[in-house]
């Protein structure tokens, strides 16, 4: 009979394995690593280019709206995945199948009002030197 413990205790033993392989190659990269220091390879590293503009720099509202959208947008894939999986099973009953198909089109009903609502303020447009158009109802 197997212990209740045991995978947890085999949990335990990977993780502190994957923890020891990487502070392994952190302490054998510092010990054993060529240290050449110079001005270029001392200074910031951006992409492969010369750093042009101050780190401080403010940036458009815009980038962070369009990455939280993106980011709220995004999630719902994760929801859609577990219930692309199970619905087949859901459709052996004849009323939860029913309920799970309103209840996953309420839920990207609910998705597409907000994105058209985004859009429709333009909060996705890229155009920052015109404002976005105003649309005044009345």
């Amino acid at each position: 009979m197997e212990s209740q413990t045991l995978p947890y205790i085999a949990l335990g033993m990977t993780i502190v394995f994957a923890v020891g392989i990487a502070m392994a190659i952190l302490v054998l990269n510092r010990l054993l690593g060529p240290k050449r220091h110079s001005v270029a390879k001392d200074g910031p590293f951006e992409c492969g280019s010369d750093p042009i503009d101050s780190p401080r720099k403010r940036l458009n509202v815009r980038f962070y709206a369009v990455a939280i959208f993106f980011v709220v947008f995004d999630i719902e894939t994760v929801f859609l995945f577990p219930w692309a999986v199970n619905y087949r099973e859901l459709l052996a009953s004849p009323t939860f199948g029913a309920i799970a198909l309103a209840e996953i089109f309420v839920f990207l009903g609910i998705l597409a009002v907000g994105l058209w609502y985004v859009w429709g303020k333009g909060a996705l447009d890229w155009a920052f030197d015109a404002p976005a158009p105003r649309r005044d109802h009345g």
